[in-house]
């Protein structure tokens, strides 16, 4: 297995906060973050100083301090003014590739070689960033991009060869930090964002909390056990590069090119060119069966210079991200331009594909895509609002409770996803065990439990029940046909809320049920008899009578029985 290559990484700190305090004006002193959500995602140092953290609901935020300088997330910004500092890079190291807005990465070997070092490359980078932009950075170097990544968060020159020793040490938190991610921007809804975290909390309830416990487990065992993504965290845990090394030749015929006549000097037709020629290099690339993972933007302007920018990407791009990432450049070197009182625009625009991979490494989206069309339906939905309202168009969030019907909320759609009101981690007394019924009707049915003899069974003393339940029928109606019970399991007593008047006398108690059908008598050797489902209500819908020959959840409160949950 072949060692990753050096690769020289600088990180400039707060990089959301620093370009949007600047485009504000703000003074570099004030304490300031940026939110998403009304939740803070980047901070300053001073905000931090005074208890500003990530996660922080605005208010709490602007309690602890007052003077906090509230600025908005835009990817775009942040973009455009990281482009000074990575020309500012290249100008002393070719081959400098941007991971995100506030990092990039470029292979040590060359630079080291050139200037005498590596020490030395880092203290000529640091001090060009600073001449130039007047922005502080910090430089790390390393075996491959995710520990190079780490050792500039610290400022460490990691000797070659012990990039697995330094990482083995760092809690398993760090793994937030993978390459072509940027956590401090990352929204609430962000699959990759999402995985990740999920991946952490399954590898800490494992008692896995460092990424040399995590890298000590075998590669077979993690492939069997987890994911892809888990396995790419795996490889990172242990020092390797993300992916194992692509020696795909990339044919000459995926390059896209489109020229600009006349030549663009607008961010917005910058714009329209970029989402045009991100279709047409995935429609190259569909045909091929590959995915990108690390784009070249190229563009040639009117006086005949040659701009390039490489953006590598952890996860393959999709067309909605090629365009991002195309305009975002875009938008850098025309800014950069105009600043410069330099004339003219782009008159060639063209997309290189630096490296690909396997289309089927792909997972698709809700609708068949990979998050484009995840994307798309999300705009579509916001439309909505803004035609009918934002509390008509709402989306399920599992939050605490015990009964299924208390354990999803609803939430307007683009807000915050969290429960209201019930923290789904406290302890909930009487809480059902999984799995959930598959079906939660809006209001219980009504219905009735009868023991053997076929008098009604009821709730006894210390949550019991006063006899097993042998028949279940659905509604009032005493001459109602009944369901004989083949298994059940519980009770489950929820004493409810004793504190309020209000509430049910004595709680709730749970129960479930499993109702006969055709396959069971037959199963147990029996003449199926007749269904005493089928003539139960003349409107199955609304009575559930399609409930009978299935697993029922059953709540007993108020003295009476209802149906509360269908197991499917």
């Amino acid at each position: 297995m072949s060692a990753p290559a050096r690769v020289l990484a600088l990180w400039c700190p707060d990089w959301p906060v620093v370009a949007g305090a600047a485009e504000a004006g703000l003074p570099p002193a004030r304490p300031a973050a940026v939110l998403a959500s009304h939740r803070v995602v980047a901070c300053s140092a001073t905000a931090r100083a005074q208890g500003i953290r990530r996660g922080l609901r605005r208010r709490e935020a602007q309690a602890r301090c007052p003077d906090l300088a509230v600025l908005a997330r835009d990817p775009e910004r942040d973009a455009r003014c990281f482009e000074p500092v990575a020309a500012a890079v290249e100008e002393l190291a070719p081959g400098v590739e941007v991971v995100r807005p506030g990092l990039v990465a470029l292979s040590a070997r060359g630079p080291a070689r050139y200037f005498g070092g590596e020490e030395v490359v880092a203290e000529r980078l640091v001090d060009r960033v600073a001449a130039r932009t007047r922005v502080e950075c910090q430089v790390g170097v390393a075996d491959g991009l995710f520990a190079a990544g780490l050792a500039a968060r610290r400022s460490l020159l990691v000797p070659a060869g012990e990039s697995p020793a330094f990482l083995a040490p760092l809690p398993v938190t760090e793994l937030e930090l993978e390459p072509g991610v940027e956590p401090d921007t990352a929204g609430a809804d962000d699959d990759a964002s999402a995985t990740r975290a999920e991946l952490i909390g399954l590898l800490r309830r494992l008692g896995l909390t460092t990424l040399g416990a995590f890298a000590g487990l075998s590669a077979t065992d993690v492939a069997s056990r987890f994911d892809a993504a888990a396995v790419r965290a795996h490889r990172l845990a242990r020092g390797l590069d993300e992916r194992p090394p692509s020696r795909r030749r990339i044919p000459d015929e995926l390059t896209v090119e489109l020229p600009l006549d006349p030549p663009v000097d607008r961010v917005d037709a910058a714009a329209f060119a970029a989402r045009s020629l991100a279709e047409r290099l995935h429609e190259a690339l569909g045909r091929a069966g590959l995915a990108c993972t690390r784009l070249g933007v190229q563009a040639r302007t009117t006086e005949g210079d040659e701009l390039a920018r490489v953006w590598r990407c952890a996860e393959p791009l999709t067309p909605h991200g090629t365009a991002d990432r195309v305009r975002w450049q875009l938008e850098g070197w025309l800014s950069r331009r105009q600043g410069g009182s330099r004339d003219g625009g782009l008159t060639v625009l063209r997309l290189v594909p630096e490296e690909v991979v396997d289309a089927g490494r792909l997972q698709l989206g809700l609708w068949g895509e990979v998050g484009v069309a995840d994307e798309r339906a999300g705009r579509a939905l916001v439309r909505v609002q803004g035609l009918l309202g934002p509390e008509e168009v709402l989306t399920g969030v599992s939050g605490g409770g015990r009964g299924p019907g208390e354990r999803i909320r609803l939430v307007p759609w683009g807000d915050e996803r969290t429960p209201r009101g019930a923290d789904p981690e406290a302890p909930w007394p009487g809480v059902l065990p999984a799995p959930s019924p598959a079906r939660v009707p809006p209001e219980p049915l009504p219905a009735r439990v009868l023991d053997a003899g076929g008098a009604p069974v009821r709730r006894a003393a210390r949550g019991r029940l006063t006899a097993p339940p042998a028949h279940v029928a659905l509604g009032t109606d005493p001459s109602a046909p009944t369901a004989p019970v083949r298994a059940w399991g519980g009770p489950w007593p929820d004493p409810g809320r004793w504190w309020d008047p209000r509430a049910a006398p004595g709680g709730s108690l749970r129960i479930q049920v499993v109702c006969s059908t055709d396959a069971d008598e037959i199963a147990a050797g029996r003449d199926p008899e007749p269904d005493p489902a089928a003539d139960l209500a003349p409107d199955p819908v609304a009575s559930g009578a399609d409930a009978v020959g299935r697993a029922l959840l059953l709540v007993h409160r108020d003295d009476r029985w209802a149906v509360e949950g269908i197991y499917d």
